[in-house]
């Protein structure tokens, strides 16, 4: 018989992970839903000719193609998992144009699927939270997916960097060096930077048939420094001759004085901080404009939040001329540096409140009735099934960590009390439903 196993990337979650992770979940959901966003879902597959081109060369080996469809071969066009969901939001917006109304704000929090290397913070299936508007170019759009980032951030507990760049700086930059033609080579390098480093990005670039007279003008782009007022006029300098590099200079600066003017002083800290970076490419070909990543600054792992802006998506799909901008929240990261720092709050594993434990079979009768009512008024309640000695169903609260136990004996039942064991410090105190209930609202007030 073969040992059971999962494949590389992929992952089971238990209860009190699942947990978790629904309360990541949930606490992104409420700050889109503040925003004004409306949820979507898309199924799992879609049309190769849906996903290949729209990822760059790195990201079309990635695709996951599913091999037997149930339909016959010679029939059935060529299908795959989906590698992220702006795409499949795409063919959504175009397959559903009547019904929207333009702009048109959407999230969708949905598993996606990448035949990558595993590794630490790398998963081959892992969940995206996604939240886009499309349909308006306002730079709005890009200030309020600032405030999502910090506003999601600020409730996880978590310190953040947002890195922001402009591919309209990075075509400018690529007519800098001249290499115009060039620009998805270089970007697609220089968003290694951060892994191999400066010298192996520089053999690259070699590699794709740059001049190295066009690298060397690269280096001091890459090293730029300073604020972000002193990193915008220095680029604007250097692209000053390049109509799309001007635009895009001019778009960040929109940005950031829209930023600055709506954070107030006692907004400022090191928990949050938006930071011009103009070696940040983003490897997308889709992207036309902003482009956003966000990194922890007390876990080293990978970023946990990318995006940008994506001028005509749509119209590769029969719909022209429809600007969109969006982010997403990578919830396996995010999960991961909640956990290195302790961040999850005791209420993410929601686990059971209170275990009834009776002794005999009226009293099974009784606790049932306890239970519904109970659980009447929203109380996470188990009866323990079977009627066994108490020390095994004590044993089962421990193991399930469930703070506290009501015991139905025959005096219990006679008197329509429960005893109330408190796990936790051993203190049993007999109660009737009205003050057992009082009791578990203050315990939960508490937490």
């Amino acid at each position: 018989m073969n040992k059971p196993s999962i494949p590389k990337g992929t992952r089971d979650f238990g209860h009190e992970e699942t947990s978790r992770r629904n309360y990541i979940f949930n606490t992104i959901q409420d700050v889109f839903r503040l925003y004004g966003f409306q949820q979507i879902e898309t199924p799992a597959m879609e049309q190769m000719t849906t996903l290949m081109g729209k990822y760059g060369e790195e990201g079309d080996k990635l695709l996951f193609r599913i091999q037997n469809s149930g339909e016959k071969a010679a029939e059935a066009p060529e299908k795959g998992l989906r590698y992220d969901l702006t795409v499949p939001f795409a063919r959504y917006i175009v397959m559903h144009r009547q019904e929207i109304t333009f702009p048109y704000k959407r999230y969708q929090i949905q598993p996606v699927w990448r035949a990558d290397r595993p590794q630490k913070g790398r998963y081959r299936e892992f969940y995206q939270c996604d939240v886009d508007v499309i349909g308006t170019q306002s730079l709005v759009s890009e200030w309020e997916l600032i405030e999502i980032v910090k506003e999601v951030y600020r409730r996880f507990g978590l310190r953040v960097v947002l890195k922001l760049n402009n591919r309209k700086i990075l075509a400018g930059i690529a007519e800098y060096i001249g290499a115009p033609d060039k620009m998805i080579d270089i970007t697609v390098a220089i968003d290694k930077l951060d892994k191999i480093g400066q010298d192996k990005v520089n053999e690259e670039l070699l590699e794709r048939g740059l001049s190295q007279d066009s690298v060397q003008r690269l280096q001091p782009v890459l090293a730029l420094s300073g604020t972000n007022e002193d990193k915008l006029q220095t680029i604007a300098g250097l692209l000053a001759d390049s109509e799309i590099g001007r635009k895009g200079v001019e778009e960040v600066r929109t940005v950031l004085n829209m930023y600055n003017a709506t954070t107030s002083d006692k907004e400022v800290s090191d928990a949050f901080s938006v930071e011009l970076d103009l070696t940040l490419a983003r490897g997308l070909n889709y992207y036309t404009g902003a482009i956003f990543e966000v990194k922890a600054r007390d876990v080293q792992i990978g970023s946990i939040t990318g995006g940008g802006r994506y001028d005509n998506l749509t119209g590769i799909f029969g719909l022209p001329d429809v600007s969109g901008v969006g982010i997403s929240f990578g919830a396996d990261r995010i999960y991961d540096c909640l956990t290195a720092l302790s961040l999850f709050p005791p209420e993410s594993g929601a686990q059971t409140e209170l275990l009834l434990v009776p002794m005999g079979e009226q009293e099974m009768q009784s606790a049932l009735c306890w239970a519904r009512d109970l659980r009447r008024h929203n109380k996470r309640v188990e009866v323990y099934p079977d009627l066994v000695k108490i020390k095994k169903q004590l044993s089962y609260a421990d193991a399930n960590r469930i703070p506290f136990v009501a015991i139905i004996g025959s005096e219990e039942l006679a008197s329509q009390t429960v005893t109330l064991k408190n796990m936790l410090t051993g203190e049993q105190s007999q109660m009737t439903l009205e003050q057992l209930l009082s009791m578990l609202d203050n315990y939960e007030h508490q937490r």
